[in-house]
């Protein structure tokens, strides 16, 4: 298979011109092409010799993502299910505001950290995207909504990017880079550092990477005051617990575009919602680090066992928390008609880490053997 021209930042595209003979200044052109024009056809760009989009033809493509399905939402928002292969679909949501476009890209088929409030969790987990087909989403949706919305030539749908979608960024690094770069970088998306976003469950030494590498903004999914409630919630927090975590992300802000943290919090109904567990969150951050903290109302699916707090007990707890200084907000649910809010990405994932077959033995009844599938026997079912 002829390599994907999606899968290079603008140096790895000038590296691979430079293979077939060509000049710094043909990569930037083909770069924007691609980025800039969401061309995929050689022939095409026109100010390319035509010696080099021979050259193209015969030795790589643009290779985006084949689209599943597309799905509106009421209030604007739009979901797409694309295929990655082997049975595996990702999805990505773009959420329309006044003052920006907002598309939430993801990193994986699944994810292994296995969080109890997340449905993608409980899919288990497949295998880690390329750059190529983290970027793909990006250039996909980019293109289609310029001309869905027939926006003017040089205009942008899209001005937001938050890597929230499917799996944990940080465990997937040598892919996730090489995409942020080509969203900042001028000569592709142009996105600013302060509005491309990368979210984690806290994979502590790749917090510090990243810091070095491509300092973007940085939310931190917190979900609980304590080691001992973030562990049943986030299993990461067993390898990385609160301590390791605050100090990467204290360490981050010397080199993150913005001077505070956003901590992300899902708000469960009387398991990390009480106004006692906001008074803990305070101790914890407040003489430490600069945040702000987004409380998420939870979005309920049949495996959690979880429920949404109440929009009250959502109320005392940011309440507890703007009173001791630190901005706080509240996240309006967006897409839930088309199962696109915060923690409802599913996607279709044929999972290797059997996450299923786990669970049931773990909740199984003693001497009672329960019989499912093995992984990658059935497409796990789309929310």
């Amino acid at each position: 298979m002829s390599p994907n021209l999606l899968d290079f930042d603008l140096e790895g595209l000038a590296a691979f011109c430079e293979g077939l003979g060509e000049k710094r200044f043909r990569a930037v052109q083909l770069y924007r092409w691609i980025h800039q024009r969401g061309e995929a056809d050689f022939e095409r760009m026109s100010d390319l010799a035509k010696s080099l989009r021979g050259k193209l033809a015969g030795a790589a493509e643009v290779r985006g993502l084949p689209l599943l399905s597309e799905h509106r939402s009421a209030d604007g928002t739009v979901k797409w299910l694309f295929d990655v292969g082997a049975g595996n679909a990702v999805e990505t949501v773009f959420i329309p505001e006044a003052d920006r476009g907002t598309l939430c890209v993801s990193s994986q088929a699944g994810c292994a950290v296995g969080c109890r409030f997340c449905s993608t969790g409980h899919q288990g987990f497949s295998r880690n995207l390329s750059t190529g087909e983290i970027v793909a989403q990006l250039w996909a949706a980019e293109h289609r909504l310029r001309v869905a919305l027939a926006m003017p030539e040089g205009t942008r749908a899209i001005d937001n990017v938050v890597m929230m979608g499917m799996g944990e960024p940080l465990q997937n690094y040598a892919a996730l880079v090489p995409a942020l770069r080509t969203m900042l970088d001028d000569h592709g998306y142009g996105l600013s550092r302060r509005r491309v976003t990368v979210s984690t469950s806290g994979v502590v030494p790749m917090i510090d990477r990243l810091r070095d590498d491509c300092p973007v903004a940085l939310a931190v999914s917190l979900h609980a005051p304590d080691d001992a409630l973030r562990d049943s919630l986030v299993p990461l927090n067993r390898k990385y617990p609160l301590d390791e975590l605050l100090g990467a992300c204290e360490r981050y802000l010397s080199a993150a575009p913005r001077d505070f943290i956003t901590f992300e919090y899902c708000m469960l109904d009387g398991v990390n919602d009480a106004p006692e567990q906001a008074q803990a969150l305070l101790r914890l951050v407040r003489d430490r680090l600069p945040c702000k903290f987004n409380l998420i109302p939870f979005n309920p699916f049949p495996a959690s066992g979880l429920h949404r707090s109440s929009p009250a007990r959502v109320a005392a707890f940011a309440r507890v928390l703007q009173d001791g200084g630190i901005v706080t907000t509240v996240r309006r649910t967006r897409g839930d008609d088309i199962d696109a809010a915060c923690g409802q990405l599913a996607g279709e994932v044929q999972d290797r880490t059997q996450v299923a077959r786990r669970r049931a033995r773990a909740t199984a009844p003693a001497g009672r053997v329960i019989p499912i599938a093995g992984a990658g026997a059935a497409l796990a079912g789309r929310r």
